[in-house]
């Protein structure tokens, strides 16, 4: 908290990177590295979806945290016996005391770490992407987007650190202000630059143009969870997503291709905000809504054309072992011996949509 109680986020993240050159130590090798995140979390949220986007599943493996933490770390509540099941340990932290037994920071999910010693070798979520696109790219599926294109790179770097200062870390600056004065101050800024991505909006289908790049990914995953935790939550409510027609529209295409939506556990969300942030929510209660229909329903965005995932694919389905639960999102029928999505679309490479039938 700064002086004038606004929300200041340590952005101190372990600054390693993976590299095919190794220069910091972590050479590229497939099988090596595990990615530890959590579903609640949309810092982790960015990964899970790059990874996927790029098929890197069966190079970098994927760990995954339960909703809630206490002061220690996430801990890996979800696997049997409270351990992940690669790493052998209860808590991320232990990852981040094998690199570091005086750690001093918050221990965060998105975490690379190092299967062969237990030691974590980054949480810069930022920079984590980034290279997944780049320093993975032998690795990557055939067909796999350029999410971050050479051409593009000046405008996207600028319109992602605005969609960072002012809406995915904008929203925390609302829910975590300390003083009538810098909430406001924040909730005015988040909504300005809403109203700007509504217009950016209105005339492209994403937010780079005819195609799906990292910053689409790193608006969405504050999207996705906009009604469901930050509006009430964090007092963002000036309005819904649903109550902006541009974002609503181009949230719900994401969400109905491939390695979006199939990446979002709402009940995980609302568990983590909700339970976790004590000082927000002293009591713990859990919102039971909102309505999830809508996230399934048509979006028209494809008459603004485009091809979502430019000269490349859609990925394939989700691995086994690594999909939401049937009924925790509106893409599955509710059913978990039967979790195939219904009255849900995929979108093309020509940018039209289609029922999803697995495939």
């Amino acid at each position: 908290m700064s002086d004038t109680k606004e929300f200041k986020r340590d952005s101190n993240y372990i600054s390693d990177r993976i590299t095919v050159d190794g220069r910091d130590g972590w050479p590229v090798e497939p099988g090596r590295y595990r990615l530890v995140v959590a579903r609640a979390c949309p810092w982790a949220n960015r990964a899970v979806m790059v990874r996927r986007l790029l098929g890197l599943e069966n190079v970098i493996s994927m760990g995954m945290c339960g909703p809630t933490h206490d002061e220690r770390s996430w801990t890996f509540d979800l696997d049997p016996g409270g351990k992940d099941p690669v790493l052998g340990i209860e808590r991320l932290q232990q990852a981040f005391f094998a690199r570091d037994p005086d750690y001093p920071r918050g221990i965060t999910v998105p975490a690379m770490v190092d299967v062969p010693t237990g030691k974590v070798v980054t949480n810069d979520f930022a920079q984590m992407t980034l290279d997944f696109g780049s320093e993975w790219r032998e690795f990557q599926r055939k067909g796999a987007p350029d999410l971050y294109p050479e051409a593009l790179r000046a405008e996207m770097d600028e319109v992602m650190q605005r969609v960072f200062t002012e809406v995915n870390n904008g929203v925390y600056r609302c829910g975590f202000a300390g003083s009538q004065d810098a909430y406001e101050a924040a909730y005015d800024r988040l909504f300005d630059t809403l109203e700007w991505l509504e217009k950016r909006l209105a005339t492209r289908r994403y937010l780079m143009g005819e195609s799906i790049t990292e910053a689409d990914v790193r608006l969405w995953s504050t999207l996705a969870r906009f009604d469901a935790v930050y509006h009430g939550h964090f007092k963002c409510n000036r309005q819904k997503l649903t109550e902006m027609p541009v974002l609503w529209a181009y949230a719900r295409d994401l969400f109905q291709t491939p390695g979006f939506g199939d990446t979002i556990d709402f009940p995980q969300i609302k568990e983590h905000y909700y339970v976790v942030h004590t000082n927000v929510n002293p009591t713990q209660i859990i919102p039971k809504g909102p309505d999830l229909a809508g996230w399934i329903t048509p979006h028209g965005r494809e008459s603004l054309g485009g091809r979502p995932f430019g000269d490349g694919t859609p990925p394939g389905p989700v691995p086994e072992g690594e999909r939401v639960p049937a009924d925790h999102t509106p893409l599955t029928n509710g059913s978990a011996a039967n979790a195939q999505p219904v009255a849900s679309f995929v979108t093309n490479p020509d940018g039209s949509t289609r029922p999803w039938d697995g495939s």
